[in-house]
């Protein structure tokens, strides 16, 4: 399986992104998805996971609720990050995730044992 991800880009405070996952394999639904993020001088942090259906209406770091909706396609074999009102903390490299789990693993990133490429995204204030 392989993973890409897109949709990142340079924006002002406030503004919105919305990141895609896309997979290499037709049979998504059976890999629970998640995103995490990479700063600069920092470690990897989970930001948001979803389980194979998407029914679980996903899971979120503390800093990102009420912001971020993760949400998934399988159809399309695509998973997403929907962002709004960016803060410059959001500054990092993304990463999308995936777990071959009907249920969301634990929100760390040795969970996860296939990784995207990461799509850089900047929030200048």
């Amino acid at each position: 399986v392989q993973l890409q991800a897109s949709g990142g880009g340079l924006v002002h405070t406030g503004d919105s992104l919305r990141l895609s996952c896309a997979a290499s394999v037709r049979t998504l639904y059976v890999y629970s998805m998640a995103w995490f993020r990479q700063a600069p001088g920092k470690e990897r942090e989970f930001v948001a996971s979803i389980n194979w259906s998407g029914g679980n209406g996903g899971k979120y770091a503390e800093s990102v609720k009420g912001r971020f909706t993760i949400s998934r396609d399988n159809a399309k074999n695509t998973a997403y990050l929907q962002m709004i009102n960016l803060k410059p903390e959001d500054t990092a490299v993304y990463y999308c995730a995936a777990k071959q789990s009907p249920t969301s693993p634990l929100p760390v990133a040795r969970e996860y044992a296939i990784w995207g490429q990461g799509t850089q995204v900047t929030v200048s204030s």
